[in-house]
């Protein structure tokens, strides 16, 4: 059987916790930031878990880890 190929997408904004959770990026720090608070704009630095609801369809994409 030949190896499973990773999805180079979802390695590139992904990455596998020490626990075996996955951590991703927060979304909406990109554009449009003048209206949006200090404060807002400090919580999408830190990284945030997946949710359970796509915990399955990120580790199939992520055979490797």
């Amino acid at each position: 059987m030949p190896k499973m190929k990773t999805r180079r997408a979802a390695a590139k904004r992904f990455t596998e916790t020490g626990s075996g959770n996955f951590k991703r990026n927060k979304a909406f720090r990109s554009h449009i930031l003048e209206k949006k608070s200090p404060k807002r704009k400090r919580g999408y630095r830190k990284a945030a878990l997946i949710s359970k609801a796509d915990f399955d369809r990120v580790s199939r994409m992520l055979p490797n880890g």
